[in-house]
């Protein structure tokens, strides 16, 4: 008989520090930033074309919702069919980052933050967006997002 012996390792780094201010849009940090930018702006533009080109195609966007009631429910769309639905018209949507926490390596980029959402004006959900960022021919692309989805206990970013 053989026996496998497998030892769950525990990262030695801490986990990362909640940033402290947005970076530079000249540095490394900017650089990833940007196509987060561009598509929170899309958001709020109702520019679903403008979505798909900070995005990968494979890629997905991913809700985890707490519902008022405590339920728990999550909800993923590929970034064609979440651009589908981006239409004109409706409330005027705006997402709002707190500071992240930005990880680089090499063509590898991690986003975390914490974030509000207004339609017309008035809080209507929060939680923390979790960001994953690949260099594609030279460019940040999103790849996926993740994102918690509450609508209670938040605070303005």
């Amino acid at each position: 008989m053989i026996l496998i012996s497998i030892a769950l390792a525990v990262t030695p780094i801490a986990p990362i520090v909640k940033g402290t201010a947005l970076p530079p849009p000249e540095t490394a940090e900017g650089a990833v930033m940007a196509p987060i930018t561009t598509l929170l702006d899309a958001l709020t533009h109702k520019d679903g074309a403008a979505m798909l080109a900070v995005t990968l195609p494979e890629g997905s966007i991913t809700a985890a919702r707490v519902e008022a009631d405590g339920s728990h429910s999550h909800k993923t769309l590929r970034w064609a069919d979440f651009a589908a639905v981006i239409k004109p018209g409706g409330p005027r949507i705006v997402e709002t980052l707190g500071t992240p926490a930005i990880e680089i390596d090499e063509d590898v980029a991690m986003v975390w933050a914490p974030y509000t959402v207004t339609a017309d004006g008035t809080l209507s959900h929060c939680g923390y967006d979790h960001f994953d960022l690949v260099r594609s021919g030279g460019a940040w692309k999103i790849l996926n997002i993740t994102y918690s989805h509450r609508t209670t206990g938040c605070a303005p970013q």
